[in-house]
């Protein structure tokens, strides 16, 4: 794709098709966010059964799905470390804890549809998930199951964010899916806060590293880049979303590439 003329957001496409094209294998990033709802905190059941339901969306593709989700619904560690008077790297072990208890509940929703899931936990809890496992996830995966990466990456100062990123290439996924709540795409400001913001349909990863675009930390943006990991940043509140980005639909917006504009392959 030619981006030298500086028409950020052409895409090479035809009737709706994106430029990535069908995926097989994606990681799926959910904020913890995503299941609290309106309150903001908590597990708000709507939002999990919606969350659920786009999940199920995408299995019946015949995906193979991996999913990592937040936890600053239940604990967000670099928000509240110094107003506990807690240690960063406590702070950000009990925010990993957080994350467990989502992909838990969020087990549970999707068993409830009949959905085969396990959950692999980088902080060891034999009693409610397995270990991280890389070839055992992706047996999984193989087998139809979806598989809820808990705990980030076991590691304190590195958010879940980052977790994604590096699991997406470690059970070689063909993207890593960006999901946000009532946010249709990456834009040049925060369009809940500004009206003006413009959609940017097509980026690479110099515009997320240079731009400080809110998309994701940069170094979970910096792995992407070193390994030419295509990003889609979409809704996941909006009903098929998923579901049109595995069979190779346009929907939000696509990061991929150098900053001439080479796509990946």
């Amino acid at each position: 794709m030619d981006e030298s003329d500086g028409t950020r957001g052409k895409i090479i496409d035809g009737a709706g098709l994106s430029e990535l094209g069908p995926v097989k294998r994606v990681v799926l990033k959910l904020s913890g966010e995503s299941l609290a709802g309106e309150g903001g905190y908590g597990i708000d059941p709507a939002s999990l059964d919606s969350t659920a339901s786009g999940v199920l969306e995408a299995v019946e593709t015949g995906a193979e799905l991996a999913v990592v989700v937040g936890g600053g619904n239940i604990f967000r560690g670099s928000h509240v470390a110094d107003e506990l008077g807690i240690e960063g790297a406590t702070a950000d072990y009990m925010a990993m804890l957080g994350t467990v208890i989502n992909a838990m509940a969020l087990q549970a929703a999707l068993e409830g549809r009949g959905i085969p899931t396990r959950v692999q936990s980088a902080i060891e809890i034999q009693e409610v998930a397995e270990p991280y496992i890389r070839r055992r996830a992706i047996r999984h995966l193989e087998k139809g199951r979806v598989v809820i990466f808990a705990s980030g990456t076991g590691n304190p100062f590195f958010t879940t964010d980052t977790g994604a990123a590096l699991r997406a290439l470690e059970i070689n996924a063909d993207a890593l899916l960006m999901a946000k709540n009532r946010v249709d795409g990456v834009y040049d400001k925060d369009p809940r806060r500004h009206p003006d913001a413009v959609h940017l349909p097509r980026l690479n990863y110099m515009d997320l590293l240079s731009n400080n675009l809110a998309v994701m930390d940069h170094t979970a943006a910096t792995l992407c880049s070193g390994e030419n990991l295509p990003i889609v940043v979409f809704d996941i509140l909006k009903e098929g979303n998923l579901r049109h980005i595995l069979q190779g639909e346009r929907v939000g917006s696509l990061v991929w590439g150098a900053a001439d504009g080479a796509g990946g392959g």
